[in-house]
């Protein structure tokens, strides 16, 4: 068996358990009942995988590696890596939005909005120049950029749905009538109806709180709309 076999045997082992895992994960979540969104481009994701798959597997098993392609490789997999510790149980490979949770802001995820996403590009263009087969990473590159501007639109749509419905809870929270009879029991009577005053500072609270909001969300998405058009011109 040659090293390039080898390589490859690695990799697609290397999917499965990732598909396994994604799978376990995704109903976990579920089941604490997060939401699926957009299931419906996500056979055309797992097709274009197995497809670079099998075009690595039939043009380039019996291929010499290049040793720097090899290590640029194998560095995108310690940041997969960094990835999937970072996210624990919230990785899958599908789009879950589990409402309340927070948006996970820590390792990678400090520096890229979606740094699997970068990972992706980088294996795509980097494995099939591994086994000295630049076509097959121009083919693939291609229809994986079609595909991530499809994946990338629903999962920001998504987020601001997330977004915007954690907002609206916490609103109808402090306006609905348990939230007034709890703080009754706690503080002891209050007025049937509030101040003026109280209204109006309530009222731009929840303006403010919409805002802020708001403008995460934007600034989160110009970032990735930067870091993506970098990607692209690379």
């Amino acid at each position: 068996m040659t090293a390039a076999a080898l390589l490859l045997g690695a990799v697609t082992a290397g999917r499965i358990a990732e598909l396994c895992l994604a799978h376990r994960n995704t109903a976990t979540l579920i089941a604490k009942g997060a939401l699926e969104f957009a299931p419906g481009h996500y056979p055309a994701i797992v097709l274009m995988h197995a497809l670079w798959l099998a075009g690595l597997w039939i043009f380039g098993a019996t291929h010499l590696i290049s040793p720097i392609w090899l290590a640029i490789f194998l560095s995108l997999q310690v940041l997969r890596v960094w990835i999937l510790m970072t996210l624990g149980p919230r990785w899958t490979t599908r789009i879950i939005i589990l409402p309340g949770a927070p948006l996970v802001s820590n390792g990678p995820y400090r520096i890229f909005s979606h740094p699997n996403y970068l990972v992706v590009v980088g294996e795509i263009v980097t494995l099939p120049l591994c086994l000295g087969l630049p076509w097959l990473a121009l083919v693939f590159s291609g229809a994986n950029a079609i595909i991530l501007l499809i994946r990338v639109r629903a999962e920001n749509a998504a987020l601001i749905g997330s977004a915007m419905s954690s907002v609206l809870e916490h609103v109808n929270e402090l306006r609905s009538p348990t939230a007034a009879t709890s703080a009754v029991a706690v503080t002891g009577p209050m007025p049937s109806t509030l101040p003026r005053r109280w209204q109006i500072s309530l009222s731009r609270y929840f303006f403010i709180t919409a805002s802020a909001e708001m403008l995460w969300m934007k600034s989160r998405f110009r970032r990735l709309a930067s870091i993506r058009r970098s990607s692209m011109s690379e």
